[in-house]
């Protein structure tokens, strides 16, 4: 029996011909993520083992995104102890403020992760660089501690689920709408440690930020990872970012998949996933009795600059409804300066937002955009549990940037159509 995408980047890491769903296997890494939640944990269990050194300066990597600049007094405590680690051992990549973004945004700007590798971070979405044909799943910090000095670890090598992509986009229709729909369709368990491959000719469709972001919801159907082929559109992505040599892994004829979950993209309209769960998904369309009082435009999941595009465009000439507020976030400090040359930045403004440094602040319930009992956002991110973003008897809706940005023209749930 064939080998998945997955299961031949396993076997690869861990020395072996082949690989079986179920088994378990030390696969080498060739890169360590975490974050100043995640962080400060793995340090000190690296410490409590007795760790002298890590693996590689090179593919040890920080990136202070959560609680930074920092909003109190134990967030400046956590980022000390991580910036102190990191000049201890020489980390060439430890990402601060002023360099920082949010990680998963970050990592694959900078050029660090490329198809075939196998990558770990302390955060669940680090499934993200499937979307560039890597393996990555997210660890605990007591895996990543040890990680950070042995450069190994261990898997339990994941089944696969096939997901063949066919059709074409409808207008307003993302990465975003894509994945919601999917998980409607599959739930938040459908996936449970699987492997989600993606496939079929309507892959041409999708973007590289609409691969990052459905890659990076994976984790949202319980999957261990998500995958992408390399195509033309990866290549072009990669070209100006990734100059080491890197080898694309495509599934064989004969792969095993526990299933296969068809998505015309011709029947993919705008959605929305209601409270409280990703797998409650909706058509936008049907969103127009919900009032909202916010939207959060940004994230791992949706701070590219395709996603500002995305909601400058609906915002344009625009202004937010009375009483809803209105939070952006480019997601690296990169991406905060192109909004600023292509004049999303005034756009944003004008329309009654306000611009936040990079943050994944409101999309733990951390800060910049909290919410009180009984409020409602539209948000870009990827969890809309109780009391994700604030108050217990808060609500959030998750949903692309076009649909938040024209919920807070409107004032309600709405599909872009209804304000363009």
């Amino acid at each position: 029996m064939g080998m998945t995408m997955t299961q031949k980047i396993l076997a690869k890491h861990a020395g072996l011909d082949e690989v079986h769903a179920g088994q378990l296997i030390q696969a080498k890494l060739d890169l360590v993520l975490g974050n100043d939640i995640t962080t400060p944990v793995a340090i000190n269990e690296f410490e409590a083992a007795g760790f002298d050194s890590v693996f590689d300066t090179k593919k040890v990597v920080f990136v202070m995104d959560h609680f930074v600049p920092n909003k109190d007094i134990k967030s400046a405590t956590q980022c000390k102890q991580c910036r102190t680690f990191a000049r201890k051992f020489g980390l060439e990549h430890y990402y601060d403020v002023g360099t920082m973004g949010i990680e998963h945004a970050l990592l694959p700007e900078q050029g660090l992760v490329a198809p075939g590798e196998a990558i770990i971070g302390a955060d669940s979405h680090t499934c993200t660089y499937g979307a560039v044909n890597a393996f990555s799943t997210g660890v605990g910090s007591t895996d990543m501690g040890a990680a950070m000095s042995a450069g190994y670890t261990w898997f339990k090598v994941p089944a696969a689920i096939k997901v063949n992509v066919t059709g074409k986009k409808r207008p307003y229709v993302s990465g975003k709408d894509l994945i919601l729909y999917l998980i409607g369709k599959i739930g938040v368990d459908g996936a449970l440690y699987k492997s989600l491959e993606f496939s079929g000719e309507g892959l041409k469709e999708l973007t590289m930020a609409d691969r990052l972001t459905i890659a990076n919801m994976a984790i949202e159907a319980g999957g261990k990872n998500g995958i992408f082929p390399v195509d033309e559109i990866t290549r072009e992505y990669l070209k100006e970012r990734v100059s080491r040599e890197w080898t694309a892994y495509y599934p064989d004829d004969d792969a095993e998949y526990e299933s296969v979950v068809e998505i015309n993209l011709d029947e993919v309209d705008c959605t929305v996933s209601y409270p409280h769960l990703p797998e409650n998904a909706k058509p936008a369309k049907e969103g127009r009795d919900i009032k909202i009082d916010q939207i959060v435009i940004g994230s791992c999941t949706n701070g590219r600059i395709e996603d500002m595009k995305a909601a400058a465009e609906i915002l344009k000439g625009k202004h937010l409804a009375d009483g809803v507020r209105g939070i952006i976030i480019p997601a690296t400090m990169k991406i905060y300066r192109e909004c600023m040359k292509l004049g999303y930045s005034d756009i944003f403004l004008d329309a009654g937002c306000v611009i936040s440094t990079p943050t994944c602040g409101p999309c733990l319930g951390g800060y910049m955009g909290i919410l009180a009992e009984g409020e409602r956002c539209v948000s870009t991110t990827n969890r809309n549990f109780v009391g994700r973003m604030g108050h217990t008897k808060s609500e959030v809706y998750l949903a692309s940037p076009a649909v938040a940005a024209a919920s807070g023209i409107t004032g309600h749930i709405s599909h872009p159509e209804e304000v363009m």
